[in-house]
């Protein structure tokens, strides 16, 4: 790394974009990630849509307990 850089002529905000939707990197355990994709093979599916419906099962069922 440099010891000082010149920002004198940056520009602010140029990269921000205040609607954009970002996606969470969500790191699973070799084992749970192991588990999953041998599952998603056997249904034939990805894995973001068996992880995505245990969500919103998951969500559902703590909706229902309150």
């Amino acid at each position: 790394m440099k010891k000082e850089y010149d920002f004198s002529k940056g520009e602010r905000g140029k990269f921000y974009r205040r609607n954009a939707k970002l996606n969470f990197p969500i790191y699973l355990e070799p084992e749970i990630a192991d588990f999953l994709r041998n599952l998603a093979g056997k249904r034939n599916t990805e894995i973001e849509t068996i992880v995505n419906d245990w969500l919103r099962r998951d969500i559902e069922s703590g909706r229902a307990a309150k």
